[in-house]
This record gives structure tokens, C-alpha cells and sequence, in this order.
């Protein structure tokens, strides 16, 4: 995906999708692994992750078909930035 970000290749949105679905399940597959006994969670964690998910999935989807076709403008990109910022803190 980093090589793709900055040469003209067949990395696409489907791609970029598979790939954080991929990360998501795996990283919590690992966790659960390593964890010494089972975590009790509550419902926030994953709503939280949930609604960020298809919130930047449904603003890069209306990025690349309706806004800009085929494109991520600078504006979008930063949208997409702070929509992170947001997430993280």
C-alpha cells in the first residue's frame, strides 16, 4: 500500500479495505491468544470501532466515486486525517 500511495499501480479500494478488515481480525485474534485469561470487554470498544469504521469507509467511498473520481484531493486526505485524530483522542 505505501508503494501504491505514490506510483500508479492496481492498489484499489477493495485492497485497501481487505487489508484493514485483515489487521482488525488479526491483531484481536493475537490478543486473544496471548492474553493469560479471558478478557471481559464491554459493548463500548467495539461500537466505538464499529461507527469510525463505517463512517471513514462510507467518506472514502463518496472521496473516490462521487467527489473526486479515482483521486484523493489534498482536502480529502486531510478530512480523513482529522476523522483519525478524532478516533485516536
Amino acid at each position: 500500500s505505501l508503494v501504491g500511495s505514490f506510483e500508479e499501480s492496481q492498489v484499489g479500494f477493495s485492497t485497501i479495505v481487505g487489508s484493514a478488515v485483515f489487521n482488525v481480525i488479526f491483531v484481536i485474534g493475537v490478543c486473544a491468544l496471548a492474553a493469560p485469561r479471558p478478557l471481559v470487554l464491554t459493548w463500548w470498544p467495539l461500537f466505538r470501532d464499529a461507527t469510525f469504521y463505517v463512517i471513514s469507509l462510507i467518506a472514502l467511498s463518496s472521496f473516490f466515486v462521487v467527489s473526486s473520481k479515482d483521486l484523493i484531493e489534498w482536502w480529502e486526505a486531510a478530512v480523513l486525517f482529522c476523522m483519525y485524530l478524532l478516533y485516536v483522542f
